[in-house]
């Protein structure tokens, strides 16, 4: 019987397991447990251990109980040690082999999400050569509230405080620290947009992949706004103080009040939601996130790191085609202006739409403006600097989705689409060539720095387009046309 894989960090040894030809670390922590003095503190740094380091089972979570239906299955794990690694390694790796490695960012709208999620396991990387490294990040209002007396962008210091762990101890995993990828989905997308634009990350990752990226760049003054609504549903003060005197349980509940006011809103006027974005994540602070990622990446930051991006060609529509019936009366053209769409702009955009029927119209303006704009925006930001764009075009059998949801393409990244909950997604017989396809630009972006096709620039807008087709261009020209109008 194989023995159980060793690894030997700075800190101390750990043990993990072996699950076929993958060597599985579990639970590594990178930083000292965020609570007591530490809770709303930066990531301090993990002291050494004695002997061995079990690391068979995922570490706790910084998301607390069940988090409802989600796309992604994505469990909560109890416990204080919420900052931890998950490192997925080929099981009979030259300890010297200096592999490329992925770092992968959850998302979950920096309130919720999780590192424990099987959709998320590396064996399909470890096979092909690269090491993967899941990490986990303080979320909510502990990882992103603007608190008085406490530094800011705890959340976003987590990241870049689990890059650092990359840097000093991949090799002990056989993991080269010159060649890591940060990628990441959603939140976790916007979260290598937000690292990009931060002198703090600077040097730590190579490259760089923002899959349906939502950007949280807030700014200082809702920051403060939404930090004055969780206290006064905690009853506390508003600063460092006030809060740490609350339990994490009432300021989870008053965060969770203080949103629904703004949720509620959102649902009944879109445009709060599209102008002023969710009050929770990423804040420009002049210090971590000195600006706008967009504004930072066409200044020239990162212009030096190759980039993936792209999205789902719609990303939220299956969610308004449950209210198809409700929405069946409403004008689109006035839904529209509504939501913020001056005249000019609102035509051109209902030309280009290949959506129809408001339910599909409003949840596809709501995808363009929210993830698939961002896309053409940030690839324009960058310039000349090498970026690569595609489309996740593949449309999903389940009835009630039907089309290219959000999430939907994340099996297929990571080729894993016998994933606890894939099939609820994307069926019974998701198409694996198209899986072992992306799996394989992601494998070769890592380890090369190009995942295989054209570049994108300013005239030809190349993107590459994932779908199950046998016909049709895998690269395509003037890619995202339809959301050009919101750009």
């Amino acid at each position: 019987m194989d023995a159980a894989p060793l690894a030997v960090t700075s800190k101390g040894a750990v043990r993990g397991f072996r699950r076929g030809a993958t060597a599985v670390f579990l639970g590594i922590p990178f930083a000292q447990a965020p609570v007591g003095p530490l809770r709303f503190a930066a990531p301090a740094p993990m002291a050494a251990w004695d002997g061995e380091r079990d690391a068979t089972a995922y570490g706790p979570t910084a998301q607390r109980g069940d988090a409802g239906i989600t796309l992604i299955p994505e469990p909560s794990v109890p416990g204080d040690a919420t900052l931890n690694v998950n490192v997925f390694a080929p099981a009979d790796r030259d300890p010297d082999a200096a592999l490329p490695v992925l770092v992968w960012i959850h998302g979950g709208g920096f309130t919720s999400g999780s590192p424990a999620s099987r959709w998320y396991d590396g064996d399909a990387f470890a096979r092909d050569g690269v090491i993967t490294v899941v990490i986990s990040y303080r979320i909510g209002f502990d990882g992103f509230g603007l608190i008085d007396g406490a530094p800011t962008n705890r959340g976003l210091r987590d990241q870049i405080a689990a890059l650092e762990w990359v840097r000093d101890e991949i090799r002990a995993f056989g993991g080269d620290p010159d060649r890591v990828t940060v990628a990441g989905q959603s939140a976790g997308g916007g979260s290598v947009l937000a690292l990009m634009a931060s002198p703090a990350a600077s040097g730590l990752f190579s490259a760089a992949m923002a899959l349906s990226p939502a950007i949280g760049a807030v700014s200082r003054e809702a920051a403060m706004r939404f930090a004055d609504r969780v206290a006064a549903r905690a009853g506390v003060r508003a600063g460092r103080e006030g809060f740490a005197s609350a339990p994490e349980e009432r300021i989870l509940a008053a965060q969770r009040s203080a949103l629904a006011p703004h949720l509620v809103r959102a649902l009944s006027s879109l445009a709060t939601l599209l102008e002023d974005g969710l009050p929770l994540g990423p804040v420009i602070d002049g210090d971590v996130l000195p600006r706008h990622p967009l504004e930072a990446l066409a200044d020239g930051a990162c212009a030096d790191v190759p980039l993936v991006l792209g999205s789902t060609d719609d990303e939220f529509t299956a969610f308004t085609a449950r209210y198809a019936g409700a929405l069946r009366a409403v004008p689109v053209p006035l839904a529209l202006a509504v939501l913020g769409l001056r005249r000019s702009r609102r035509r051109a955009y209902l030309e280009r739409t290949r959506r129809r029927g408001p339910a599909a119209v409003l949840g596809g303006f709501f995808s363009d403006r929210v993830i698939r704009s961002t896309v053409v925006k940030a690839a324009r930001a960058r310039g000349a600097a090498p970026t690569w764009v595609y489309r996740f075009a593949w449309a999903s059998p389940i009835p009630s989705i039907g089309v290219a949801c959000h999430c939907l393409d994340v099996p297929f990244w990571f080729d894993h689409l016998d994933a606890d909950g894939v099939a609820a997604i994307a069926g019974d017989a998701a198409p694996a060539a198209l899986a072992g396809e992306m799996h394989a630009a992601a494998v070769a972006f890592a380890r090369d720095g190009d995942p295989g096709w054209p570049t994108w620039d300013a005239t030809a807008r190349r993107a590459r387009v994932f779908d199950a087709a046998a016909s049709g261009p895998l690269v395509e020209s003037a890619a995202y046309a339809d959301v050009v109008p919101l750009v």
